[in-house]
């Protein structure tokens, strides 16, 4: 699913690839700890930079801590749920107490990293992600033939993205999504990109959606960026789709009881609605009795560049010392 990302946005191809592929989160950090260690082993010093919660970052930041050579970054440290039950939220508590260089996106960020004794080492540089949104999203409009291909007109439908462990492997929970997009659909169009793991769940358990919900296979970036854009309304589990979408006004419902960018909450644009059908249900459909979108929020650097030039600089400064 990662080289659309390449393609899309003009990256240079990979000097090496792991194919770790899919796996438990032990067997799947396990794989990506050693490839990344075996890499290292013929590398000089320098600094291994990682980003977010997965396991991809964690198992890099494991291997690459045991190089007395090598620093470790991570960017969007300090992102915190407070649900340990996430194993995105062990992943990122692990990797912020092992890095050398901690990168984070927002003041509430930077406070987590502060209450847990690793301020000295923590850098406020605005969010990447929002960087990115904001950087691509008008080519995307642009670019995207999206709403077209699936018959939908701008502002006139919802859109949906269910992927978290929480949810896919907890069966009462992915009915209680599945029966509350039910109830939405019946008001507003409903498309849903579907992540294969959801779509394996679903058919495992037997649960069909409701026949006004598109289910489509994942979308490249430009793609969704377009139909995250033009959307009414999001409903998502996702942390990146709840921070894009603040910065692009669009109205977001969070699928879970908790969120590491609560700033979303605090502005108005995201509500938490976790799994219950009624409570997703009533939620959307008193949004929809509202006209207007919400405004976007407007992105602020805290350095005064764009946090891919702050946290570039940081490194160079790093690797000078």
């Amino acid at each position: 699913m990662d080289a659309v990302f390449f393609e899309e946005l003009n990256l240079p191809a990979p000097t090496h690839s792991l194919e770790v592929g899919s796996g438990s989160h032990g067997l799947q950090t396990a794989r990506i700890a050693t490839g990344v260690e075996q890499f290292l082993e013929t590398q000089g010093r320098g600094i291994v930079v990682v980003e977010g919660d997965t396991n991809t970052t964690l198992g890099a930041a494991l291997a690459a801590s045991r190089f007395p050579g090598i620093a470790v970054a991570h960017v969007e440290a300090g992102c915190r749920s407070f649900n340990r039950r996430m194993p995105e939220e062990i992943n990122r508590i692990v990797v912020d107490h092992i890095s050398d260089l901690l990168f984070a996106a927002t003041p509430f960020d930077l406070e987590n990293l502060s209450r847990e004794g690793l301020s000295a080492r923590a850098r406020l540089v605005g969010s990447t992600g929002v960087e990115a949104c904001l950087r691509n999203a008008p080519k995307a409009v642009k670019r995207s033939n999206v709403l077209e291909r699936f018959g939908l007109q701008g502002n006139r439908y919802a859109v949906v993205t269910v992927h978290r462990e929480e949810n896919t492997s907890e069966p009462k929970r992915i009915r209680g999504i599945a029966e509350g997009l039910r109830k939405i659909s019946a008001r507003i169009p409903v498309v849903f990109p579907a992540h294969p793991r959801t779509v394996c769940v679903l058919q495992t358990l037997g649960i069909a959606l409701h026949h006004e919900v598109l289910v489509t296979p994942p979308l490249g970036y430009f793609d969704f960026l377009a139909l995250l854009s033009e959307a009414t309304l999001v409903l998502t589990d996702s942390g990146g789709v709840q921070e894009e979408a603040a910065y692009l006004g669009t109205r977001c419902f969070t699928l879970r009881e908790e969120t590491e960018w609560t700033f979303t909450v605090d502005a108005g644009s995201n509500t938490l609605v976790g799994t219950d059908p009624g409570k997703i249900a009533e939620a959307v459909i008193d949004y929809l009795t509202i006209d207007g979108r919400p405004p976007p929020l407007a992105p602020r650097w805290p350095t005064g560049n764009a946090p891919s030039t702050a946290i570039v600089e940081e490194l160079l400064t790093w690797q000078e010392r």
